[in-house]
């Protein structure tokens, strides 16, 4: 199933540029965390599933690099730039190899099956 994103063409050319621009700086923050890590965790203060899934991650001892932003009272309105970029609507946003696996109950599914480890591994998803 492919996701629905407004086409292009469906959006005036005056304000393409404000769209793309859009805290473009955190994602590109967080594409490059991606890029560089094997096992990215971009989450919130506060937030108990952004603890939720690092602990699995410790209790594993999986090494990761979290990558946080505000908490629910500040950086919401730049957190939504991630959210507009993913698709994924909650945080955490958990990557495995450059691949957006879900958050802290996703996370938990998969190590549960062992997918996570095949992820990890290079193994296709």
């Amino acid at each position: 199933m492919t996701r629905h994103v407004l086409d292009e063409s469906h959006i005036h050319q005056a304000i393409r540029e404000r769209i793309a621009s859009n805290h473009r700086d955190l994602v590109e923050a967080v594409m490059a965390a991606i890029g560089r890590h094997p096992v990215v965790v971009v989450g919130m203060a506060g937030n108990p599933f952004c603890r939720r899934a690092r602990r699995m991650l410790d209790e594993r001892s999986v090494a990761y690099v979290y990558v946080g932003y505000g908490g629910y009272l500040s950086l919401w309105r730049r957190r939504n730039a991630l959210k507009m970029w993913t698709g994924w609507p909650t945080f955490p946003m958990v990557f495995v190899r450059g691949q957006l696996i879900g958050g802290a109950e996703d996370l938990g599914a998969l190590l549960a099956s062992g997918e996570f480890d095949r992820l990890l591994a290079g193994g296709a998803g």
